[in-house]
């Protein structure tokens, strides 16, 4: 399979030619790679038009506060339990059928969206659309596994990641559109019916395009089996994520809060100000991972981990807007290690068994972080400031850690 990567530069491609093709190699873009990436975009694009409105919508289904704050924490859940059944099915299955078999829950949510007349059926919905976003993480570790070497993982994850965002950037301002020209409920299913009809290209594309070259699975290895056999640099590497994203999680949902009711900021800006962010963290990912893919990952792990920290001690000291696109600058580079963080666990993962470390990895990590947006309701109502001061306490915390433990490792 590697090797059948390494050969990849020896024909020329009759479309683009020899240039691209090296561009090709150089970016990690097999062609199993290549369908994962435009799936993702296909169905990225898709669940950006209205994922973002669906509180709104609720609320205009009828639904209380307390149902759309248990909306948020279904998902929440959802994408913590998720991981390692979608790691086992990646390796159980393959990672085309997996893909197949996601992709056909998440139509089925989408269509139980579509015909939904109440929140009830929203929130039964959300277990088959979360198929999508949840399910599928494992399987995309797995197959940047399969079909690249060590040396060009963390580039294969970069452009994964770049390409994720550009959804998040467009779908939105697009559905935006939809509902404003079409009213919210009919926009809302204006963008459903699209995202239904791109899901179905999507399956398409998986089922007819996808060559499948995953290993044979050792499937006799139980969940503490595979928990026992986990590197103990990847058990390090667990608990200084979790505890980073503690410290991302504890102010996450107050952020919007504190800058418009303290900060006296509005929407429009802080729409703007997230735009600064996500375009930091595009512009970042690519030549940040193919560094990382030559040189050692974990200064770029703990760079992440760094940023992780400084983002709310920098908003919560901001006093003019200039610091604030500061902060929100430094939110973005908090993605300037994950390319190299995710390659890391790849790196450290048995073949046999990608999927169901990738997802008990994911799977801890969620459980473990879970309660963090909790802790931060509790501060906020103490303190509007002490859910950012204490998320700075904890990000230096996971620094310090994981700093100290990787200088133990060789």
């Amino acid at each position: 399979m590697l090797a059948r990567y390494k050969r990849s530069g020896e024909g020329e491609s009759p479309w683009f030619g020899p240039h691209a093709d090296r561009i090709k190699t150089w970016l990690g873009l097999e062609p199993n790679i290549m369908v994962m990436l435009v799936t993702f975009l296909i169905l990225g694009m898709g669940e950006e038009l209205w994922t973002r409105f669906i509180p709104k919508y609720l609320e205009f289904l009828g639904a209380s506060v307390w149902v759309i704050a248990l909306y948020g924490t279904l998902k929440d859940l959802i994408d913590a339990v998720y991981q390692y059944p979608g790691g086992w099915l990646a390796d159980r299955l393959g990672r085309r059928s997996a893909l197949v078999l996601f992709t056909v829950l998440a139509i089925i949510g989408y269509t139980v969206y579509l015909f939904s007349t109440s929140w009830e059926w929203m929130l039964f919905g959300t277990i088959f659309v979360m198929a999508w976003s949840s399910l599928t993480l494992p399987a995309v570790f797995a197959i940047i596994g399969d079909n690249l070497p060590q040396t060009h993982r963390a580039i294969g994850f970069g452009v994964q990641s770049g390409l994720k965002r550009i959804p998040i950037v467009l779908g939105p301002v697009i559905g935006g559109l939809l509902i404003t020209t079409l009213g919210f409920s009919l926009g809302i299913k204006a963008g459903l019916v699209i995202t239904i009809l791109l899901a179905v290209a999507a399956l398409f594309l998986v089922r007819r395009f996808y060559s499948e070259s995953s290993p044979k699975p050792d499937t006799t290895t139980s969940f503490t089996g595979i928990w026992r056999s986990l590197d103990v640099r990847l058990k390090r590497l667990l608990v200084a994520d979790s505890l980073a994203r503690w410290a991302e999680g504890i102010p996450k949902v107050f952020i919007i809060l504190y800058f418009i009711d303290s900060l006296k900021g509005d929407a429009f800006q802080f729409g703007w100000l997230t735009g600064i962010q996500q375009l930091t963290a595009i512009l970042i990912y690519i030549p940040i991972a193919k560094l990382s893919d030559k040189v050692n990952r974990k200064p770029f792990v703990l760079l992440t981990f760094s940023f992780f920290a400084l983002f709310p001690l920098t908003l919560v000291t901001a006093q003019e807007l200039i610091w604030v696109v500061v902060a929100f600058i430094i939110s973005g580079l908090r993605e300037i290690g994950e390319p190299a963080r995710k390659a890391y666990i790849v790196d450290l993962a048995p073949e046999t068994a990608r999927g169901r470390v990738v997802g008990m990895y994911y799977l801890i990590r969620g459980l473990a972080v879970f309660p963090a947006s909790l802790v931060g309701g509790w501060l906020w109502a103490i303190d509007v400031r002490l859910p950012f001061y204490t998320a700075f306490v904890v990000g230096v915390v996971a620094c310090i850690f994981y700093g100290v433990s990787s200088s133990k490792e060789k």
